[in-house]
């Protein structure tokens, strides 16, 4: 008897600790960064209302814009468990005000079969959050595959043709322009969307999402495309340099890719297997330097690069902080001052003379 218990208790020391959440009185919500990382390596989908409360205490849900790795965590765990979607969110909650959106956007953002279904529930169940779940549910917010890279530019013979059918003066204009308007040109925090859910599922298809956003990283004319882009390449290879699944994902990605993504792709992969991101972060910091100098084109105003740039450039910022915590000291304020920390960070680690 003794000699059949001995291998179940070996087998059991090396076998990975259960995904319990850190408890409440460790350093949050780096904690719980560091604790998504690991998740998808033992998923354990009913601890994670626990560590969604955790991070609520510690008022890392209070700013949307720099929380988009904590909605894309729910909804991947969401979108991984449907038949236990209802338990997760039951348990989640309840929130405070202030950060019951996170729950709500989860749900419109985890594609699973009867997310509506859930939609509904959330909307009765939080009436001062009940306008922001209908407003999914009437399509009037996008979900996270209805989502475009960049705002819709519609043609010459289309503008005509809404003349003449009157779409021009009486369609809804005013809430199609703000359904166009959130795309992954405008809206930086999608980045992070991505990052959580491949932590929460380990799936290449966000990261595939993320590889679309390079060529932007050689954008001439867009300020806000050239700082995204540049801010996909830097967290797909900072990443990539300490998780060899997502190297090996990035390397499975490369021949299928278009001529324009290809060659940036294995620039990351390279920059990845040398543990040389500092390089690209030089690069991104230059393109942007230079684009500031020269124009990003004739009808932007100069004065608002500052602004445009640095709230662009948070995109990613949390993705990166979760792979790095603790090793890099990424000055990134975890729902604060994102944008300013990124900028410092692609700065110094872009080498100073």
């Amino acid at each position: 008897m003794r000699r059949i218990l001995i291998p179940f208790l070996v087998l059991a020391f090396l076998m990975p600790a259960s995904a319990a959440p850190p408890p409440a009185n460790a350093n949050w919500p780096e904690a719980g960064q560091r604790w998504m990382k690991k998740y998808r390596a033992k998923p354990e989908p009913l601890a994670v209302p626990a560590v969604i409360r955790l991070l609520s205490q510690s008022g890392a849900l209070k700013e949307p814009d720099a929380s988009g790795l904590y909605v894309g965590f729910l909804a991947g765990v969401l979108n991984a468990n449907p038949k236990k979607a209802q338990a997760i969110i039951e348990k989640t909650l309840p929130l405070p005000f202030e950060d019951q959106w996170l729950v709500i956007r989860a749900v419109a953002y985890s594609q699973i079969p009867d997310w509506r279904n859930h939609m509904s529930v959330l909307a009765a169940r939080l009436p001062d959050r009940r306008v922001m779940a209908e407003r999914y549910l009437s399509g009037d917010l996008p979900t996270l595959n209805q989502i475009a890279l960049e705002p819709y530019k519609p043609g010459t013979a289309e503008k005509v043709q809404s003349f003449f059918n009157g779409d021009m003066f009486f369609k809804d204009k005013e809430k199609e322009d703000k359904k166009r308007s959130i795309t992954f040109a405008s809206n930086a925090e999608l980045i992070d969307t991505l990052w959580g859910i491949y932590f929460a599922t380990g799936r290449e298809g966000p990261i595939a999402q993320i590889v679309t956003l390079l060529p932007w990283s050689k954008e001439r004319d867009s300020v806000d495309k050239l700082t995204i882009g540049s801010m996909a390449r830097f967290t797909l290879a900072s990443n990539a340099a300490r998780d060899a699944d997502l190297l090996r994902v990035l390397k499975n990605l490369q021949e299928r890719q278009p001529k324009k993504v290809r060659p940036i792709l294995a620039e990351v992969i390279e920059a990845a297997e040398l543990a040389d991101t500092a390089r690209l972060g030089k690069d991104a910091l230059a393109a942007l330097d230079e684009l500031k100098r020269k124009g990003p084109g004739s009808t932007r105003d100069l004065l608002t690069w500052g602004s445009v740039g640095q709230a662009a450039v948070s995109a990613g910022c949390l993705g990166l902080a979760v792979a790095s915590v603790g090793t890099a000291g990424i000055p990134c304020v975890v729902g604060g001052a994102l944008s300013t920390g990124a900028l410092r960070y692609i700065g110094s680690s872009g080498g100073a003379e």
